[in-house]
């Protein structure tokens, strides 16, 4: 079998799983991170360090142990671009952290956090002003506050920023192109996206933070919250799969209990997201839902959603129970502890898989997969007994197709009426997209005497990068 027609049956075999049907077998979809580095002979501060290495790690991986499909880089924290930026909010391996662990996210405390309580105004009224004038200086040590004198490494820090940024992302490409013919292992996700209270609480406010704004001022988060609410569904939109056949990577943190209270969850974590989700859907792209920790309380909540329009992947909630709520509806994947493939024999992957396999895959709509991103603990031979499980144990028929892949939305019933996703909400005063509007740029120059739309075009694509620049250094890094 050439290698095309090999990743052709894994994308299908993927693909099917998540529209909920069954494939010829399970397909194998690790979140496989600082695993690749330890299997590969690289340190921690290597694939972090230097995404090259990253890349390498990760084919290595995904030709060895057959994956079906994979992240191209799930070390997706490239600390080179977080040094050239200069975010103080990482530690770097090798430098803050030993270079044999994985980076760490350092919150600052309350009484420092990225945003004070006083500042919510200031973000309702134009969040992605606010990300550059505020929160920016308090995050990139070199960044001058808007009422500091600029200064050569400020200049820096966004020429050398923007320069790294463009030459991470247009990385990518070429390794997706590298999974397909060297490993024949399909992309496993396109584009990210992050729930409106969950930014709050991880960048802006801090856990505490939030916490304690929920008592004192839970309107202010709220109208925080939807004035987040289309930029993040832009970004997720704008970087999703053309092509729809991958979700948009969604990483579920700080929203569920015992996080918050139940009360707290319905008020504002899910009337500010289940919109963007279900907009997503009726723009045909599925939704990963990376429910780190333990979701379970919120399994009926996530019910409503339409059939098919999302991925649930469990990791710290029992896989059975989200399959008795959800099974009928969504693809589940993960389920695998990783204290298993970290600390035990392959005979006991083996078994667990079993278990899991014929308690939630017997009708398809599984995808093999740890419970959480596998990092430089996972022992290599439970990898491969997990592999090897699906392969043994997950087989529905002797033949994958290599036929048209089925969009996630064919046949779908989509509400055009409101309310429905972000139908009928109110538009913000800069539009998604947008730093600096055309309207007010125009006003500016002289007299365009040539062609103003050619001259609008131009602008605004570029103004588009910036944007791009602030929104990605907030969700991505």
């Amino acid at each position: 079998m050439s290698m095309e027609q090999l990743y052709a049956e894994r994308l299908n075999r993927y693909v099917t799983a998540m529209r909920n049907e069954k494939p010829d077998r399970i397909p194998v979809r690790p979140f496989a991170a600082e695993f690749t580095a330890k299997y590969a002979g690289y340190t921690c501060q290597e694939v972090t360090h230097d995404f090259q290495k990253a890349f390498d790690a990760l084919c290595k991986c995904a030709a060895d142990f057959e994956w079906d499909a994979t992240v191209p880089n799930m070390v997706y924290v490239w600390t080179g671009l977080t040094q050239a930026i200069g975010l103080n909010y990482y530690g770097i391996p090798g430098i803050h952290v030993p270079p044999d662990t994985g980076f760490q996210y350092r919150e600052p405390p309350e009484d420092k956090a990225h945003m004070r309580p006083d500042e919510y105004d200031a973000l309702i009224e134009d969040p992605t002003g606010f990300l550059y004038n505020v929160w920016l200086p308090r995050v990139v040590d070199d960044v001058s506050p808007m009422d500091g004198k600029p200064s050569y490494r400020n200049n820096l820090s966004f020429v050398r920023g923007g320069m790294a940024m463009l030459a991470y992302f247009m990385s990518f490409p070429a390794q997706i192109e590298r999974m397909r013919t060297e490993c024949g292992t399909a992309s496993a996700i396109a584009g990210i996206f992050k729930a409106p209270f969950d930014i709050i609480a991880d960048k802006l406010r801090g856990y505490l933070g939030l916490t304690m704004d929920m008592f004192e001022r839970p309107d202010k988060v709220l109208a925080a919250c939807e004035a987040l609410m289309p930029h993040l569904y832009h970004v997720a939109k704008t970087t999703a799969d053309p092509d729809k056949n991958v979700p948009i990577g969604f990483w579920m943190h700080r929203g569920c209990v015992p996080f918050v209270t139940a009360d707290q969850f319905e008020s504002h974590y899910w009337p500010t997201l289940k919109p963007i989700i279900q907009q997503l859907w009726k723009d045909g792209h599925q939704t990963l839902f990376y429910a780190e920790g333990n979701w379970d309380y919120h399994l009926d909540r996530f019910a409503e959603l339409p059939d098919r329009s999302i991925v649930y992947h469990v990791d710290q909630g029992d896989i059975f129970k989200a399959h008795e709520k959800l099974g009928h509806k969504f693809c589940l994947s993960g389920g695998i502890p990783n204290v298993l493939l970290g600390y035990k024999k392959p005979a006991d992957v083996r078994e667990h898989c079993r278990k899991v396999i014929e308690g939630v895959a017997k009708d398809g709509g599984y995808v093999m997969d740890a419970s959480a991103i596998m990092q430089n603990d996972t022992r290599p031979e439970n990898v491969r007994a997990m592999v090897e499980a699906a392969h043994e144990f997950g087989v529905y028929s002797s033949s994958a197709s290599t036929g048209p892949i089925k969009k996630p939305c064919d046949g779908a019933v989509i509400p055009e009426t409101s309310p429905y996703g972000m139908t009928g909400r109110p538009a913000p005063r800069i539009k998604p997209g947008v730093c600096l509007p055309w309207e007010e740029k125009v006003k500016e120059l002289p007299d365009v005497t040539g062609d103003a739309d050619l001259v609008r075009s131009v602008w605004e694509a570029n103004d588009s990068l910036a944007y791009t620049y602030i929104w990605q250094c907030l969700l991505s890094f």
